[in-house]
């Protein structure tokens, strides 16, 4: 009487073997369906590597933003190889990684190199965010520092630009930072320790001191860190 064997452990096909000790083979093996080993499709597993940033527009910064698409356009499509796009329904502008991005940095990097641009800041120094990775954003409020009301907020703003801007541009050559002044709204950027230096001298002259004694404390904190570096 034909007995059933298998060959080994791994083969999971049985044979069966008749008295003579020949195989006969097993014509239910032959209607044995064969399937494919399970796993994610190709198309599947790149989509999954793939992620997102949405990007709010202000409305104010809508023209600006037309005018200088361009400009955002290709260092973040061509440097950092992010697809990137304007949603005018939701007033975002939404990025997402491709297959081709190879930095995995490159997505967040794009998207603050969009959010300083959005902030106030020229392309020019927003693309620094792209090609460094010291480079911060910081912003807060003339509040946060003192509560001013009236003409004492205006000339507390006033303080920080001083006449055609010099103080602000004063601020930035001696720390390396770019600084933006929208009515009470102050963004910084920089790296972590020019942005303390040039934060603590913000915040001093928010809170009343003169911008001589300013300059002064600025030259010898500058003075210390090329010491140090």
């Amino acid at each position: 009487m034909p007995k059933v064997t298998k060959r080994s452990e791994r083969d999971a096909r049985a044979e069966i073997v008749d008295d003579d000790g020949a195989v006969v083979a097993d014509d239910a093996d032959a209607l044995r369906p064969v399937y494919a080993p399970l796993g994610a499709p190709t198309e599947a597993r790149k989509g999954a590597r793939h992620e997102y940033r949405k990007v709010n527009v202000p409305a104010h910064r809508f023209a600006p933003l037309k005018e200088h698409w361009m400009a955002l356009y290709e260092p973040v499509t061509k440097q950092m190889k992010i697809d990137v796009r304007m949603n005018l329904k939701l007033k975002k502008v939404e990025l997402k990684t491709t297959d081709g991005t190879e930095d995995e940095s490159a997505l967040q990097k794009s998207a603050d190199f969009v959010q300083a641009f959005l902030l106030g800041f020229d392309v020019q120094d927003a693309v620094a965010l792209l090609r460094l990775d010291d480079l911060y954003l910081e912003c807060f409020e003339v509040k946060d520092v003192k509560t001013l009301r009236g003409e004492h907020m205006s000339r507390g703003i006033g303080r920080l630009a001083g006449k055609n801007g010099k103080t602000k541009f004063t601020i930035e050559n001696a720390t390396r930072t770019r600084i933006v002044i929208a009515d009470q709204h102050i963004r910084i950027l920089g790296s972590f320790q020019n942005i303390k230096v040039a934060r603590d001298a913000i915040c001093s002259l928010i809170l009343g001191s003169p911008p001589g004694k300013v300059y002064s404390r600025l030259r010898a904190v500058t003075a210390r860190l090329a010491e140090r570096f």
